[in-house]
């Protein structure tokens, strides 16, 4: 296993300011009783910190969920039609609880996963028994993972004291701190080789990639704007796009910064971002989970979106990620109630709330059809809330395989948006009794497989094998960034 990249200091990870609507029911931020899992959340990310559980709601959570529903440690649970048929553990430096796995992305043979610590390289040719072919060691907290081509985008959303794969953790005040968007060549994978990198303004949590002529344009979603910073100051209502021209990469550059939220959104005044869009480029389209508001988005210029419209949901705490159907007549927006941290899966915070909402999209306005959420209930030491997911390319049918961190992967058809209904489930019982950050955090099917890296277990293969989407055995992609959503 070769690795591309070593350092000396460890991850250093900051806490990311949240500006999700305020849940003061049960999840918030500590206030006057400690956060019940510190030690176990402490320098985790996906804005974990700043919604964690104190002690009295814990026990609130844990009075109200028998402990027989509970599946128990080493022990696994789900539906036959569906089966985990390969594991890789993390290895190295990936190895330890802080080195979170993230999201994936393909290519051909070839899947890149995500870690905190950096990237690995898997060759799933074979998919019941994929190989780990390279490891590139490089910190900084996040790195959220696309491909195009010749090239690998990686996004750094933590301080770090330079662009390099070297550094160490840094402070946002320090002007000389760098975070944002690093660039790979990737055209011997084996050996991915770093070219240039971008700085942006409060990072990069994650990025879309919308293809151009002779370019691949990235949008960027930040968040969390502080006075204190030196680059990523109040308000903070816009999204960075950056131009790499195909056959000059090392001269990618910020091209525009356009303001989303001329009206401040959702956020009394001041909005703080978005924290993932998902391009359409077939319709033209964007979907934009952008703190307190989902949107849609006219991308026909890619260096000039357009809001088309912007909905609020009283249910949604932290809106994270969005996803058309096919056709482009329902999205799927997701809430990270708690940012990851807490365990929302149970009858105290409901069916609706940590969920999925589902909207339709008629060209002109978004309408909300219905709720998704797992029934399944949780520990306490779980971790578990709508995370990432992708359609399984069935023509003619809406079917969704999705993450729910510690809650397992869930498949479901919302081909009828006001009646969504799961038909598959994979979960495992919970990592360990300190409340670890730990599960599916990217579950997507990608060429006759569903692929999920397990944030502490490492790189998961399932083989779904129901007729409902037996079609999509046929479907091929040479490429699929999830964000950047392919018509079938």
């Amino acid at each position: 296993m070769a690795v591309a990249a070593l350092v000396s200091g460890g991850l250093a990870l900051t806490s990311i300011g949240t500006s999700a609507a305020d849940d003061g029911e049960l999840l918030r931020e500590s206030q006057s009783e400690e956060c019940a899992n510190a030690d176990a959340i402490a320098g985790a990310g996906d804005n974990f910190e700043e919604n964690c559980l104190t002690e009295s709601e814990v026990a609130e959570i844990e009075e109200s969920v028998g402990a027989a529903s509970i599946l128990p440690a080493g022990e696994t649970a789900g539906t036959s039609n569906l089966s985990l048929v390969s594991n890789l553990p993390k290895t190295g430096p990936f190895a330890t609880t802080s080195a979170l796995n993230s999201d994936l992305a393909f290519q051909g043979k070839y899947a890149f996963a995500g870690n905190y610590n950096g990237f690995t390289v898997y060759d799933i040719r074979n998919p019941r028994s994929p190989q780990a072919v390279t490891q590139v060691l490089c910190p900084g907290s996040q790195n959220d993972i696309t491909v195009y081509g010749d090239l690998l985008f990686l996004s750094t959303d933590s301080p770090r004291t330079d662009n390099s794969c070297q550094s160490s953790g840094g402070s946002v005040a320090n002007p000389a701190h760098w975070e944002g968007m690093k660039i790979f060549d990737i055209s011997d994978v084996r050996n991915p080789r770093y070219i240039s990198a971008v700085r942006t303004d409060c990072g990069s949590h994650t990025h879309t990639l919308v293809p151009g002529e002779d370019s691949v344009y990235i949008y960027v979603s930040s968040y969390g704007p502080n006075a204190a910073a030196a680059y990523c100051k109040p308000p903070h209502d816009k999204i960075s796009i950056i131009d790499v021209p195909l056959d000059a990469p090392e001269d990618a550059a910020i091209v525009a910064t356009p303001v989303l939220f001329p009206d401040a959104g959702n956020q009394g005044g001041n909005t703080a971002g978005c924290h993932d869009i998902t391009a359409y480029p077939h319709l033209g389209l964007a979907a934009g989970a952008c703190m307190g508001d989902g949107v849609v988005i006219d991308i026909s210029d890619p260096v000039d979106p357009v809001v088309l419209d912007q909905v609020r949901d009283p249910n949604f705490a932290f809106w994270h990620s969005a996803t058309f159907n096919n056709d482009g007549t329902s999205i799927i927006f997701t809430d990270e109630l708690g940012g990851g941290s807490g365990p929302t899966c149970n009858p105290t915070v409901g069916p609706v709330r940590g969920a999925n909402a589902i909207y339709t999209w008629d060209g002109d306005s978004l309408e909300f059809a219905s709720y998704y959420k797992i029934p399944r209930e949780q520990a306490n030491t779980e971790n578990c809330v709508a995370h990432n997911g992708s359609l399984i390319p069935v023509p003619g049918k809406d079917i969704f395989v999705q993450a729910w961190y510690q809650g397992g992967i869930s498949v479901f058809d919302f081909t009828d948006p006001y009646n969504p209904t799961e038909f598959a489930w994979f979960d495992r019982g919970t990592f360990d009794a300190t409340g670890t950050i730990a599960g599916a955090w990217s579950t997507y099917y990608y060429n006759g497989y569903i692929y999920s890296n397990e944030i502490q277990r490492g790189f998961d293969v399932f083989n779904l094998r129901d007729p409902r989407v037996a079609p999509a055995k046929g479907v091929r992609y040479d490429e699929l960034n999830t964000q950047t959503q392919p018509e079938f």
